[in-house]
């Protein structure tokens, strides 16, 4: 089957991670955009050369994966930064409505999301006045949002008064004007799904918190979506940047009339009712939510399941996967390591196949886990890894790989498996913090701005995080070696890495460049 796939910007999170777990499954082509009109990080994407691929592609594809924040702004980054006059609305519309028409048996599924507001101040992802003020748009909306719902202390309202003298007001109405013409496009996107412009929608929520800006947008979508009674075609939930591997899994179970099942085995017994960093709910509602837009189901018993879901989850408070040198105790006195790779041992050796979404962490696997793992001989015996950025990152690629393997290639899977222990568990929770400590300062360089240094610090991570893989996987994919590997920084900062990888039918010498 061929799938047509439009991802939110350029990253390898939403490209190469998408691109892997399709190459899992004979059963799927992936027809993706040229490199060329992609955009990079702020600059947009070429939106009607998108627009031209997507008539092209429309024409052979089975289904369509559609990110409405790439073909309206240009790119995830782009959807916070435009200056679109208000006719642009109408012209997007529009136009899918003809793609409608021209195509109309072709299956759609989107993902449109709500604009972020992060709680901290950096212009890396945001307009240049977030750098100084970013922090302060979140808490004063935080705030407003709190005192209209609940009630403040006397110290919060002191703290909105300060904040309301302070705040540039031009600051305020630029953030507010976008967060309003977003909103708006969430709300029309709505109404193409009730005229069954589009099959699916997924509406993520990057950043997401109990109050402010988005904690608003989501009030009003949800009664919008209410209003249309679209409670099954219209999906809300933490996320982002899994979209797309949520969104594969979707379109390969309605074209195939198949919905796998799930069973879901916890590190921790406080683990379900847990709220991850990042996110406005509980590990449990979110593993319900994505589970159901992946087009799968959870079931009570491990025998009704086509695979058992391991969630690594905190013991009581979660932390940064850098911080694991020290990290709370409660990760040992509220969490049994022990017991959960002893069952998933179990299940692996009655023939389940076993998917890990690694979540005990935010940005970046657990090392302990993996190390256990390793010595009881079950890494290279698993179905899935992953373990990067937020819980809802991590979950969503987790249950796409282990649907796009129910009757995947072994081969692939391992590799992905390896791909996934560099990226996610070797890079992100070991070495991206230790470079930027102790060897971005003798260059000068900072986590967001790797300036003309870009070459010796990739080349650094390369060494850096083969030497980590080398040193902890010490019993697992001994049939498996890597010839040659290249890391590179597609945004020119730490935060996330492209990693290149040839691999050997045999462990041995490794190359780096």
């Amino acid at each position: 089957m061929k799938i047509a796939y439009m991802p939110i910007d350029e990253r390898p999170c939403n490209v190469e991670y998408v691109k892997r777990i399709a190459q899992s499954s004979s059963q799927i082509d992936l027809i993706m955009p040229g490199d060329h009109v992609y955009g990079k990080k702020k600059k947009p994407a070429d939106t009607e050369g998108m627009w031209i691929w997507l008539m092209e592609a429309a024409k052979e594809a089975d289904a369509v994966i559609l990110s409405i924040d790439m073909l309206f702004y240009g790119g995830l980054l782009p959807s916070r930064l435009h200056h679109h006059a208000e006719k642009t609305k109408e012209i997007w519309l529009n136009r899918l409505r003809s793609l409608r028409q021209s195509h109309p048996e072709l299956p759609i599924f989107a993902s449109n999301l709500i604009m972020r507001t992060p709680k901290y101040s950096s212009n890396d992802e945001e307009p240049d006045y977030y750098e100084k003020w970013g922090r302060e748009l979140f808490l004063r909306a935080c705030l407003l949002d709190k005192q209209q719902r609940e009630s403040l202390s006397e110290e919060e309202e002191e703290q909105l008064r300060v904040l309301t003298v302070l705040l540039p007001l031009e600051y305020i109405e630029d953030y507010e004007w976008r967060r309003t013409f977003n909103l708006d496009i969430n709300v029309k996107v709505l109404e193409l799904v009730k005229e069954e412009i589009i099959n699916f929608l997924v509406i993520p929520q990057d950043d997401s918190s109990e109050f402010g800006y988005t904690a608003q947008d989501q009030k009003v979508i949800a009664a919008a979506k209410e209003r249309m009674r679209l409670y099954q075609k219209v999906h809300i939930y933490p996320g982002a940047d899994e979209v797309g591997a949520t969104l594969l899994s979707r379109a390969w179970t309605f074209l195939t009339n198949n919905r796998p099942s799930i069973f879901p085995i916890w590190s921790s017994t406080l683990g379900p009712g847990l709220i991850p960093m990042y996110e406005d709910r509980p590990f449990g509602e979110s593993l319900k939510a994505h589970v159901t837009a992946a087009g799968c189901q959870l079931v009570q018993t491990p025998e009704d399941a086509d695979f058992i879901l391991a969630y690594n989850t905190p013991g009581k408070i979660m932390q940064e996967s850098w911080d694991q040198h020290n990290k709370d105790l409660t990760y040992t006195s509220c969490r049994g390591l022990l017991n959960f790779t002893d069952a998933i041992e179990r299940f692996l050796a009655a023939g389940k196949k076993v998917i890990v979404a690694d979540a005990a962490f935010a940005n970046g696997g657990d090392m302990e886990l993996i190390a256990m793992l390793d010595d009881a001989h079950l890494l290279d015996k698993l179905t899935s890894y992953k373990g990067w950025n937020t819980n809802c990152n991590t979950l969503g690629t987790t249950i796409a790989q282990g649907v796009m393997a129910l009757n995947g290639d072994p081969d692939c899977i391992k590799k992905n498996l390896i791909y996934h222990l560099l990226d996610d568990v070797f890079y992100q929770a070991e070495v991206r913090m230790k470079m930027v400590n102790h060897f971005l300062p003798a260059y000068q360089l900072s986590y967001f701005d790797l300036k003309n240094q870009t070459q010796t610090v990739t080349d650094e991570i390369s060494v850096r995080m083969l030497k980590a893989y080398e040193t902890m996987i010490l019993h697992s994919f001994k049939d498996v070696g890597i010839d040659f590997l290249q890391i590179t920084s597609p945004w020119n900062r730490m935060f996330e890495c492209n990693v290149s990888v040839q691999f050997s039918k045999k462990r041995g010498e490794i190359h780096v460049t």
